[in-house]
């Protein structure tokens, strides 16, 4: 775990001995061995990259770029922006008009942790909006928003999600 530049060798230990490791799917004990390229290795049930050659990029996605690694009319995509020999692709998406953090990575089963929807992980986001809305908006974005493609409710599942007015400026009022 250490190697993985997570954390110190002695917070590896502690996390160890206190139980909250797990190689292979059974709990660690110090002196355990992996083998990096094909154990498994979580800590509190996530996974740690162990495997050499996974890159991974957080990046500040600006509007008019869209989330995809390759896109056949041409258009500027997030992979366009990182300069790497690796082959990476976007965790998740954003519309090409909005702006904001993406993962980039070549870690499949990262990748596939995070969005599978059987993993139920949450994500917020955050929008500007003009106007104040109304209660019975909010209620209507916790119900789910359908995609224009059609792959689902935005919010995770239907009932499940949470919006509120975070912050209001000159601009607009903010959502959560």
């Amino acid at each position: 775990i250490a190697h993985t530049g997570l954390m110190s060798r002695r917070r590896a230990e502690d996390l160890i001995r206190d139980g909250r490791v797990t190689l292979d799917g059974r709990v660690a004990i110090l002196g355990d061995r992996a083998d990096r390229e094909s154990a498994v290795i979580a800590i509190d049930g996530v996974p740690v990259p162990v495997r050499a050659g996974l890159v991974y990029y957080l990046l500040n996605k600006p509007r008019g770029v869209i989330s995809t690694a390759d896109d056949p009319r041409g258009r500027k995509s997030v992979v366009d922006l990182v300069e790497t020999p690796h082959r990476v692709y976007p965790v998740g998406r954003l519309d090409a008009d909005s702006e904001g953090l993406l993962i980039l990575t070549n870690d499949g089963t990262l990748a596939n942790l995070i969005t599978h929807p059987r993993y139920e992980v949450a994500k917020t986001y955050l929008v500007r909006v003009a106007g104040r809305p109304s209660p019975a908006v909010l209620r209507t974005l916790e119900g789910g928003v359908k995609l224009e493609d059609g792959d689902g409710p935005v919010g995770g599942r239907r009932g499940q999600s949470k919006s509120r007015v975070f912050g209001a400026g000159q601009r607009g009022h903010i959502l959560e």
